[in-house]
């Protein structure tokens, strides 16, 4: 999905979501002079679902395609989640795209997420499960409002609307959908290893966080290590889905940082 006129910002959406998570946002920086683009991530949304794994490299890919596909070179950049761990990998294989970068609500792979990966130290059990994507695939067939309605209202505080679950369950009930979803995950270990053996990021980086969502301290000190030039700042009143939840402060947030120094 993609409005506006002007620079170009491009949104990357997390898990279990697409495009929709930065609906509300989207119209806010086309007013403010940005053309915005918010696209669905290889196997997930409209976007195809191919057979086999992808990278973090692959998906980074797709989305320089994309940018010179609708004729810009460069562009500021945003994801959240898994969208993070993808910008990030474009960031380092085509760092002439991206004029600044926004991290958000994740962990990076080379760069602390691995220490979450791991249930029996304290990690989240759904990196592993996902990670097995076609088995995650299976067990959830069939009952995919049920496995994805738990994961969408822990991470709102109100901005995923009835409408917007309603989307995301057709999104995800599409032929593979679910699948798709999960090789996100299939490849971390891999992403880690690539990312820790790229280069350090020079454009200046922004980690933003809600309120209510992921502890920051883990993305910043990642993002500390993959970049010279890191700020950070909170959403209020928002949780990890921040940009639904209080789209006027995240787009306020991002057009200062798109615009004046990052750390002002």
């Amino acid at each position: 999905m993609s409005g506006g006129s002007g620079p170009a910002v491009v949104l990357v959406h997390g898990w279990p979501f697409t495009w929709v998570e930065w609906r509300a946002v989207m119209p806010l920086l086309a007013e403010r002079g940005y053309t915005v683009i918010a696209p669905d991530l290889r196997g997930s949304g409209d976007s195809s679902v191919p057979a086999g794994r992808w990278t973090k490299r692959d998906e980074a890919e797709d989305l320089h395609q994309l940018l010179g596909h609708l004729g810009h070179e460069r562009a500021f950049v945003a994801g959240t989640d898994v969208g993070t761990m993808t910008v990030h990998a474009w960031a380092q294989a085509h760092p002439d795209d991206i004029s600044r970068l926004v991290l958000s609500e994740a962990f990076l792979p080379g760069y602390g997420l691995e220490d979450h990966m791991n249930p029996a130290a304290g990690g989240s059990w759904h990196f592993g499960f996902h990670a097995q994507s076609e088995l995650a695939a299976l067990l959830t067939e069939g009952k995919e409002e049920q496995y994805l309605s738990g994961f969408w209202s822990m991470m709102t505080k109100g901005g995923i609307t009835e409408s917007d679950r309603a989307e995301l369950l057709r999104a995800y009930t599409r032929p593979h959908a679910m699948r798709g979803g999960f090789e996100h995950y299939a490849t971390l270990v891999d992403d880690g290893r690539t990312a820790r053996a790229g280069g350090v990021l020079e454009m200046p980086v922004l980690v933003l966080n809600g309120e209510h969502g992921l502890p920051q301290h883990v993305l910043l000190e990642g993002a500390r290590q993959a970049a010279r030039e890191v700020s950070a700042d909170i959403i209020l009143g928002a949780a990890h889905t921040f940009a639904a939840d209080n789209p006027h402060a995240t787009a306020e947030r991002l057009a200062r940082f798109f615009t004046t120094n990052p750390g002002i």
